[in-house]
């Protein structure tokens, strides 16, 4: 099933491709230019990566030859200076060196004899040439603590019994008496058992020891140039060199070996294949960069080829694209008085009818919007009034007449608010100072027994809000919260985002849920004054925003209540601006 529709999709996908100029130029263009250069791309490719690869094989090999030779070389000359070395000590004309310490004449030249031969064989390469008796007395340089030859890993693991040469494989020279003395520089050891009966020397150990530094800075050399691993084996399995860095072995590496004839060690280079055809992965990735800049060319030519023939088609679509996304006021040219310019016609004539209806829709709408904000405006509450008045003369028969004052003065400021319809958004400087106003007013009636707070940065001052939708918010708490104007009242304002939040927060007696879930249905018939200011500063707020914005209502009875309101950042500018459009 998912096959056929696959395939079904695709050939609607080709069909309409078929019926179109542009695509049927741009295909045919293309297929006449990139056959024949991904043809000679992919054989460059080819014949560059095989000879790439075969020139980095050879090099590889030729330089593990070269690491087998200067390694062998010095391996040969050490295995001679110690069989030299051993001929010397089982001539039988000589009398042989002693395994203690000497002490009589003919042992001291002996002895200085001995280590005469033993200079004459030194070369810059020689780090130490030593005849370590049973005695734990050695012939040579006195610089030795024979005592420290343990720290050579292979020496210390030697077995007590064997004959010929015994290879120590690399390790710092860190066995004289004086740490100084040798500065732990990287030799390489060779140790040669004496097996002679008739000799005092028997059981004697030749060591020789040259420096490995410009060996070892070969090896490494080696696999800084070719990203290899190196390893050297000795017959036994036993790892006598490896590079520093962690490998694993792959069937898939490639392989570079050679056997030393000296001692049979064996010498093998492994690299992994991605790191072998590196070279040629990137032939092959600059010949893709190259196919794909050649096709990004031959696809611009074909592309300005094709558009002298479907530029005015293009032009159409554009346009028409363009009023669908509710730009009315674009009009496409008209180039030609053939199918195509009638066409052009055709589309403006539609574009202005449809224009002109929108306008006649706009306008009616906003003589109904406007409509609406007067009739939710005269719904004034004569609530406030009456309760002031009320106020006014219960003070003017106790306390005098500065109160009756003050209250003449702050209510004569709410009630401007209420009755200039002049502006129906004002800044939320001016709403502020209204509500301070009205606060001034329960503060004369019920004294100062309750608490206001607010938080609202300076910045958010000058920005616009409905007038007249915070006093009757402010006006159902005292009403309905407050029991003898006694609680707390908090709101803040803050930004989020492109939008403006105030949270308006009472303790007092908070409404059950059957009471919030009415307070913004229009079908419920409400008695007295509850919930009418609540409701209609939410329709303020969407006839003038959208019904995205307006208020949220949460409250829990016998806790208090809190109100959320969302609106878009605006400033007194725009809003004018709009005024005057």
């Amino acid at each position: 099933m998912s096959f056929q529709r696959t395939k079904k999709v695709a050939g609607r996908m080709f069909a309409g491709a078929y019926h179109s100029i542009r695509a049927k130029l741009l295909s045919w263009f293309l297929i006449v230019t990139l056959i024949p250069l991904f043809s000679l791309g992919a054989l460059s490719y080819y014949q560059s990566a095989r000879i790439i690869n075969s020139q980095f094989g050879k090099y590889g090999d030729n330089a593990v030859a070269q690491l087998e030779q200067q390694t062998s070389s010095t391996l040969s000359r050490m295995k001679q200076t110690a069989e030299t070395i051993y001929s010397y000590l089982l001539d039988p004309s000589r009398m042989g060196i002693g395994n203690q310490a000497p002490t009589t004449y003919r042992d001291i030249l002996e002895k200085n004899d001995f280590e005469s031969l033993l200079k004459s064989l030194r070369t810059q390469l020689t780090a130490g040439i030593y005849i370590i008796t049973t005695s734990g007395y050695y012939y040579g340089e006195n610089n030795l603590d024979v005592a420290k030859l343990d720290r050579i890993p292979l020496w210390r693991s030697k077995p007590k019994a064997y004959a010929g040469t015994y290879w120590l494989g690399f390790y710092p020279q860190d066995h004289f008496i004086k740490s100084s003395d040798s500065g732990n520089r990287s030799v390489i050891g060779l140790a040669v058992p004496i097996h002679h009966p008739d000799k005092s020397q028997d059981g004697s150990i030749i060591l020789i020891e040259e420096y490995a530094e410009e060996l070892l800075q070969m090896f490494r050399q080696f696999e800084e140039d070719t990203h290899a691993h190196l390893q050297i084996s000795s017959p036994d399995g036993t790892v006598i060199y490896e590079t520093d860095a962690a490998y694993s072995p792959k069937d898939s590496d490639v392989t570079w070996s050679r056997t030393l004839a000296v001692n049979q060690w064996t010498l093998e280079a492994r690299i992994p294949a991605k790191a072998f055809y590196q070279s040629s992965g990137i032939i092959r990735a600059n010949t893709m960069k190259v196919a794909i800049l050649s096709c990004l060319l031959a696809f611009g030519i074909a592309y300005l080829f094709s558009s002298r023939f479907t530029s005015r088609i293009r032009t159409l679509k554009d346009s028409m694209q363009k009023v669908s996304f509710g730009k009315l006021d674009t009009r496409t040219p008209i180039d030609g008085r053939d199918e195509l310019g009638s066409l052009d016609m055709s589309f403006n004539r539609m574009v202005t009818g449809i224009q002109e209806l929108i306008g006649e829709v706009e306008r009616s709408e906003r003589l109904k919007k406007e409509a609406e904000l007067r009739a939710f405006h005269y719904q004034i509450n004569p609530h406030l009034l009456f309760n002031t008045l009320n106020s006014i003369q219960w003070k003017a028969r106790l306390e005098g007449a500065e109160d009756i004052r003050l209250m003449l003065y702050h209510l004569t400021m709410v009630l401007e608010g209420n009755l200039d319809i002049s502006q129906e958004l004002v800044t939320l400087r001016r709403e502020l100072r209204m509500i301070e106003h009205f606060l001034k007013v329960q503060e004369i009636r019920y004294g100062e027994v309750f608490r206001y707070r607010l938080e609202c940065d300076d910045s958010l001052l000058p920005y616009l809000i409905p007038r007249m939708t915070l006093q009757p918010l402010f006006e159902n708490i005292f009403f309905h919260a407050f029991t003898d104007g006694k609680g707390e009242i908090d709101m803040k304002i803050r930004v989020d985002g492109d939008d403006l939040v105030l949270s308006l927060r009472d303790n007092g007696t908070g409404m059950k849920e059957e009471q919030l879930a009415r307070l913004f249905s229009p079908e419920v018939k409400r008695k007295g004054r509850g919930g009418l200011g609540v409701r209609n500063a939410d329709q303020k707020f969407k006839l003038h925003f959208g019904p995205l914005y307006g208020l949220t209502v949460h409250s829990v009875k016998g806790e208090g209540t809190a109100i959320t309101i969302r609106w878009p950042k605006k400033e007194e500018s725009d809003d004018v601006g709009n005024r005057q459009n």
